[in-house]
Parts: C-alpha cells; sequence; structure tokens
C-alpha cells in the first residue's frame, strides 16, 4: 500500500512542471494579448495629455508625457460644441433605448408566451430580416423619414432604431425559459397578460433586459451611418459625428492631442458603463442563449 502511495506520488509529481509550463505559456499569451488590446486606448489617453508643441517636437513618438497638461480637455469644450454633441447623443440614447425596450420585450412576450394562427411562421419571418443588408435598410429607412419630413430631428434619428430582430429573439429564448406552470396558475388566479409579465417574466429575465439595454446604449453612443445620413444641421449632431466636424472646422488636422482629448472624452462614458456592467452583460448574454 505505502508503496503505491509513493507511486502515485511520484506520478504526479512528474506532472506538475509540465502543468506550470502550460499555464504559464496561457497566463504569458493573454497578457500579451490584453496588452496589444489596450495599447490603442493607453496611447489615446497619453496623447491627449500632451501639449501641442511637445506632441510636434517628437521626432521619435515617446511612451510618457515630460509635461501632462489638461488644455486639450478644456479646448475640447470650449473650441467646439462638444458639449452640446454629448447632450444631443445622451438625448438620442436614452429615449431610443427606453423605446426599443418597451418594443422589444412586448414582441418578445408574444412569440414566447401567446398563441395565434401562424404564429412560427411569422417567426421565421421575422429572422429572415436579420439576412436584409442593412444598407437596403437605411435606403429605406432614409426615403421613409425624408417623406415624412423629418430630417434634422431627434424623431428622425431615433424611430428607426426603436426596435431589433435579434433583441427580440434573444428576449423571447429568455421568456421561453421560465415555466408554463407559472403562466397558467397566474390565468386561473384571473392575472391579465400584461400583469404577467410585468410581475413574473420581467423580473426573472432582468439580466437579459439589463444586457440588452447596455447592448443599445452602447449601440446608439457609437452609431454613425445613420445620424450623418439623417442630420446636416450642427444642432442635431451626435458625437460620432460631430467629431468629424470637429477635425475638419474644430481644432484642425494638425492639433492631434486635443483631438485625442475630445475622443477620450467621448469614449469614457461607454469604458464606465462596461465596466460596471461587464458581469451583467455576460450573464444575460448566456442565459438568453441557453435552453433549459
Amino acid at each position: 500500500m505505502g508503496d503505491l502511495n509513493a507511486a502515485e506520488q511520484k506520478k504526479n509529481t512528474r506532472h506538475v512542471p509540465g502543468e506550470v509550463i502550460r499555464k504559464s505559456i496561457i497566463y504569458a499569451g493573454l497578457v500579451l494579448w490584453a496588452l496589444m488590446v489596450l495599447f490603442p486606448f493607453y496611447w489615446m489617453i497619453l496623447t491627449s495629455v500632451k501639449g501641442y508643441g511637445e506632441y510636434n517636437s517628437e521626432r521619435i513618438p515617446k511612451f510618457y508625457a515630460s509635461s501632462p497638461t489638461l488644455q486639450n480637455y478644456l479646448d475640447a469644450f470650449r473650441t467646439v460644441p462638444l458639449g452640446r454633441y454629448l447632450l444631443n447623443t445622451l438625448i438620442f440614447t436614452v429615449i431610443t433605448t427606453a423605446v426599443m425596450l418597451i418594443v422589444v420585450t412586448l414582441a418578445a412576450y408574444g412569440f414566447a408566451r401567446l398563441s395565434f394562427p401562424g404564429k412560427d411562421l411569422v417567426f421565421t419571418g421575422f429572422l429572415a430580416l436579420m439576412m436584409i443588408p442593412n444598407e437596403l435598410v437605411v435606403i429605406t429607412n432614409f426615403a421613409t423619414i425624408t417623406n415624412l419630413h423629418l430630417r434634422n430631428s431627434f424623431p428622425g434619428l431615433i424611430l428607426p432604431s426603436v426596435t431589433s430582430v435579434f433583441y427580440v429573439y434573444l428576449l423571447k429564448e429568455n421568456f421561453a425559459q421560465v415555466p408554463d406552470a407559472l403562466y397558467y396558475a397566474a390565468k386561473v388566479d384571473g392575472t391579465s397578460d400584461l400583469k404577467y409579465l410585468w410581475k413574473v417574466m420581467l423580473p426573472m429575465c432582468r439580466p437579459t433586459l439589463i444586457t440588452v439595454g447596455i447592448l443599445k446604449v452602447i449601440e446608439c453612443w457609437n452609431s454613425y451611418v445613420w445620424p450623418r445620413l439623417i442630420t446636416d444641421d450642427e444642432a442635431y449632431f451626435l458625437v460620432s459625428n460631430g467629431i468629424q466636424e470637429i477635425r475638419e472646422n474644430g481644432f484642425g488636422r494638425e492639433n492631434i492631442p486635443a483631438m485625442m482629448a475630445a475622443v477620450v472624452v467621448i469614449s469614457a462614458p461607454l469604458a464606465v458603463l462596461f465596466l460596471a456592467f461587464r458581469e451583467k452583460i455576460m450573464t444575460g448574454v448566456s442565459r438568453g442563449g441557453t435552453k433549459g
């Protein structure tokens, strides 16, 4: 018995160095990959705190700032209407996300819990919309918004973005995981569908709802093509297309540090949002894609 234990211990000892080497290689690769991903953000922040003269005098770029300054951030708000761009984007993001959550929640609940003739066929056709190229949708939306005389307005920016086939599908799959027995018990007690949705379904599926909301916020904040297409009035510019206006008519093409300061200000809200809710995003996506 003692010989057997000694042999097993010796066998485990032989495998320890190999396991350590394997994990070391994996961790080294992950650290290297993380550095590669984070380096552009570091360079953006570094450039934003360099003075205009210091940046232009560097023949070989330095990985540090000799005289860090926040003047570029002050210029980002004084030279161009960056505050207005941020406010427009906030209004667009909040309203679009709120309306979209209502629309996709009701649609997902209808596909998940209600019974009506041809439901499966309708849902299949609904999913088929994901196969249509976005360029075709943009053209159709542009023609519709133009005919309704909604260009250069918040309704024109918001209306085409208040629904999403993918988010409906994600919520529908999550709603389908709630046991049918709860629904039948609620109907026996005389509970309406809207009350059941509000009191039972939404609390149970909160992680997925939070995930959908955060992803929509990120999508709205980064939206570029549609706002650029439907607005040519600076009063309705969002940060994504306002940054081009900043480059052309604000700081100029040469003042890269001031441009980077504006980009840092624009990117910071999304970075904070993702870091604060990263666990809920992962949980919501995994729950929405798991059938059980």
